[in-house]
């Protein structure tokens, strides 16, 4: 059996934390065993290994969120990168023909696809194993887990069994009728009544099931192949191009506890602490939360049932019912993220100037983490100056190898091959300078830092 674990979501409904390349699963919010701080990937990250599982696991993401994966949860991390984002039929495609061509995984292989972020008991993922044996006594095309619904949710889609069958606590699987999508209350009320499941996104088939699709439909099953044609598959949810026209489906019921923290509302439950970061509260402040990422305080007062979130990205306040409406509100924003987490640290924006000229002025504080290197690269449209603060290292610059220490200043003209290593923490402040500075203005020559000083010593 092997396990996809789909990284994907704009980052809109937990804004202003989450952004463009930081979606919900990379906050680290939740609490973890020994008292710090995990995201949601490192949570389930850590789940799936404890179920013996890490091993046959992949992560199927876009190119914006591979650093944040490789930040959080190691650089061996097996990653299938979309070429561009499109939508969960690709993407899962994708994988199929990277574990097909790539992984020689067997076509009689059970695959089981799954979000990369349910909040659930560990498990959970013990209970996915079952779905191996639930397609070979079923001959089902796809067998999906269903959670028992503890209450007529309105936020959920439901799976309801064929003819309001039973789920007895002695069977292994039902036969699916039909889905209904995020019903009305009383909607939900009666399907609950005929057994109906929530639909938590958790899907298995034998590869060849989906090999053969694509070949039905003229796609291709080898991995180069499928990513030279990714922009000609259908833009379109693996649930309407496969599920809906699968002849048998069954379902796995899972009776443990499953959430989708997807807006502030639903994380907040799980979030034990009612200030995280620079905050205070002060009077009748009941079901009321601070996240703030921002190094100046934030102050409540007689205030209940509200979530405040800060980061360098801009600051919500909100009532906790209201929260889910943001992601509608910022639809549309195409605001550049102000922080990223990066494989070798991560940087903060903190100031953007445009001239009346066109000029640009950007100003970013970097930190590098200790072993860690930036890209060898170089910049077509901007000069940058590097102010080292703390932390010492090792600088390349245009074919030179040479000792930093706080106090230096390097100056970086576009062109200019530049990399840098940490020996220990380094925080660097660095001024962009140019008429578009955007982050994709960057060519990459190398990462691994024994190839980069190569590189160099032949130049």
């Amino acid at each position: 059996m092997k396990i996809v674990l789909l990284s994907g979501g704009s980052g809109k409904r937990l804004w202003p934390l989450s952004n463009e390349s930081r979606s919900k699963q990379f906050l680290k919010v939740l609490e973890n065993e020994a008292g710090g701080r995990e995201s949601m990937v490192q949570r389930v990250w850590r789940q799936i290994s404890k179920a013996g599982l890490r091993e046959h696991a992949f992560i199927g993401t876009s190119k914006a969120q591979v650093e944040m994966i490789h930040s959080q949860l190691g650089s061996e991390i097996e990653v299938i990168v979309e070429p561009e984002r499109r939508d969960t039929f690709p993407a899962i495609a994708l994988a199929a023909a990277y574990l097909y061509s790539v992984q020689d995984v067997a076509l009689n292989e059970t695959i089981v696809v799954m979000p990369v972020d349910p909040y659930v008991e560990e498990s959970f993922f013990s209970k996915t194993k079952e779905l191996e044996d639930v397609l070979q006594q079923s001959g089902a095309d796809l067998a999906l887990m269903g959670v028992k619904p503890t209450y007529p949710s309105e936020k959920y889609g439901y799976i309801v069994p064929d003819n309001g069958a039973k789920v007895e606590e002695d069977e292994p699987f039902v036969t699916v009728h039909s889905f209904k999508e995020k019903p009305r209350e009383e909607e939900a009320v009666a399907m609950i009544e005929q057994a109906a499941l929530w639909n938590c996104g958790v899907f298995a088939f034998k590869l060849d099931f989906l090999i053969n699709i694509l070949i039905a439909n003229d796609l291709p099953i080898q991995y180069d192949e499928m990513l030279k044609q990714y922009g000609r598959l259908p833009k379109t949810s693996f649930d309407y191009e496969v599920v809906e026209k699968a002849n048998h489906i069954v379902a796995l019921p899972y009776r443990g506890d499953w959430k989708d923290l997807g807006t502030w509302n639903t994380l907040t439950e799980e979030i034990e602490s009612s200030i995280v970061g620079n905050g205070m509260m002060s009077g009748a402040c009941h079901n009321t939360h601070v996240i703030n990422e921002l190094d100046i305080p934030i102050t409540l007062l007689n205030l209940s049932n509200v979530v405040v979130a800060a980061s360098p990205d801009g600051i919500l306040v909100s009532d906790k019912a209201a929260s889910p409406m943001i992601k509608e509100v910022m639809k549309h924003s195409d605001q550049r993220p102000m922080y990223e987490e990066r494989r070798w640290g991560g940087y903060r924006v903190l100031d953007y100037l445009k001239y009346p000229d066109g000029k640009e002025v950007l100003t970013k504080r970097i930190c590098i983490t200790p072993g860690q290197n930036l890209s060898y690269q170089y910049h077509l449209l901007r000069d940058e100056v590097w102010t080292i603060v703390s932390g010492e290292g090792e600088m390349v610059l245009n074919g030179k190898h040479f000792p930093v220490k706080p106090g230096d200043v390097l100056v970086i003209s576009k062109d200019s091959r530049h990399s840098l290593r940490a020996v220990t923490e380094m925080d660097i402040i660095e001024v962009q300078t140019g008429t578009e500075l955007i982050e994709e203005d960057i060519v990459r020559l190398a990462f691994d830092w024994n190839e980069i000083i190569q590189l160099c010593t032949v130049n």
